[in-house]
């Protein structure tokens, strides 16, 4: 009863911008943390950045300094500002959320992912 979904994801070139959104709704108590995570080809999957409830962030090496997660806890969403965007940016970016749901308890929830592709 928790879905994710997000939005922002396309095509830019190497050193441009986009900014990722995700809306989480459904039967929620609340949200903990709730990050970011990107998938390339070939490649595991990875954390690109997390934010707690308290509006604390962590991001990985790769994306520090050009990355920036914020989120709203009213509205439920988390956002990926990123500049100075590379080749290696490619991926699929999922939204995940760590939520305590009506009648379930805590869970963790993905959304459906979008791609984002930066061309040199």
């Amino acid at each position: 009863q928790v879905q994710l979904v997000e939005s922002g994801g396309g095509l830019v070139q190497a050193g441009g911008s986009l900014r990722l959104s995700c809306a989480a709704s459904g039967t929620i108590l609340s949200i903990n943390d709730m990050g970011w995570y990107r998938q390339a080809p070939g490649k595991q999957r990875e954390l690109v950045a997390v934010i707690t409830s308290g509006g604390r962030a962590n991001y990985a090496d790769s994306v520090k300094n050009r990355f920036t997660i914020s989120r709203d806890n009213a509205k439920n969403t988390v956002s990926l500002q990123m500049n100075s965007l590379k080749p290696d940016d490619t991926a699929v970016y999922y939204c995940n959320a760590d939520v305590t749901v009506l009648l379930r308890g805590p869970a963790s929830y993905w959304g459906q992912g979008t791609q984002v592709t930066v061309s040199s």
